[in-house]
């Protein structure tokens, strides 16, 4: 791999992690572009865990919030933490239910559906659910302080559409819980505190694919380039996405996907399978 090759690959997952336009089909069309299969997913968890880096850094004051409501809540039973705490009990349900029905899909789907066919389809499908919260469901009221438990068991069956390439984890959290009455700010934000669990539990459960030849096969210079480029942009990703939203539309964003998809369907050869 080139350090040019390293740096697109970096600026790619940053940009597209938390957009709704997948970062995993984008990652795997670069591929394909490339002609790189890289072993198991280790590189791909690798610039993940530059994302995560992100979100974290730019929500910790949140997080630290609803961990410390959390405990409070459970030492205390304060009443002025009982947001916070049930707001964390919605975090782990959502990522349980993500984190259980994953592993069954993505144990089940087979590889098939890894094809730039069914990417540039799963691409398109998520410009169709953005152009519908876009211009047929009414925006929400609801906050925090207003989810319950079926809201976030629903946003986890939701976000777990991610297993397949090409429907944008980001994107599927804020659609559903869009189309669950919260209120655009309210569902950014459980979106993004939702990444950081099911971000850090993919890592876990892949850390067996970070082998020497990974390392090898990407080199460490360009690794830590990848990284680096990776977080900025990821950071660069979030600022912008949450400004945008709050002066712009989601239907942009659907434009996209769709030309992307029938892009991927035109022009990358459709017997094609790659592992992501």
């Amino acid at each position: 791999m080139t350090w040019i090759e390293a740096l697109i690959f970096g600026v790619v997952q940053g940009i597209t992690e938390f957009l709704p336009i997948s970062s995993t089909a984008h990652i795997v069309i670069v591929q394909l572009m490339f002609g790189y299969s890289f072993p198991g997913l280790s590189f791909e968890i690798f610039l993940h865990l530059a994302s995560v880096l992100a979100v974290l850094l730019y929500f910790w004051k949140d997080m630290w919030e609803v961990l410390q409501g959390f405990f409070r809540y459970i030492a205390h039973r304060d009443n002025k933490d009982r947001t916070k705490f049930f707001f964390g009990v919605y975090i782990l349900t959502a990522t349980v239910i993500t984190g259980g029905l994953g592993a069954v899909l993505s144990d089940t789907i087979g590889e098939g559906l890894k094809s730039p066919y069914v990417i540039g389809s799963a691409l398109i499908l998520t410009g169709f659910a953005l152009v519908f919260i876009e211009r047929f469901h009414r925006t929400g009221r609801k906050q925090e302080k207003d989810m319950t438990f079926l809201d976030a068991v629903i946003v986890g069956l939701g976000q777990t559409l991610a297993v397949f390439p090409g429907i944008s984890r980001s994107g599927a959290t804020l659609v559903v819980g869009l189309l669950r009455g919260l209120d655009k700010d309210t569902a950014v934000r459980y979106s993004f505190l939702l990444a950081i669990p099911v971000i850090l539990g993919s890592t876990v459960l892949g850390v067996s694919d970070f082998t020497m030849e990974m390392v090898t096969y990407v080199t460490v210079p360009n690794l830590i380039l990848s990284f680096v480029v990776t977080f900025i942009f990821s950071m660069l990703g979030i600022i912008w996405l949450i400004d945008f939203l709050k002066k712009s539309k989601l239907i942009y964003f659907a434009i996209y996907c769709f030309a992307a998809g029938i892009l991927v369907m035109i022009f990358i050869d459709p017997s094609v399978v790659v592992e992501v």
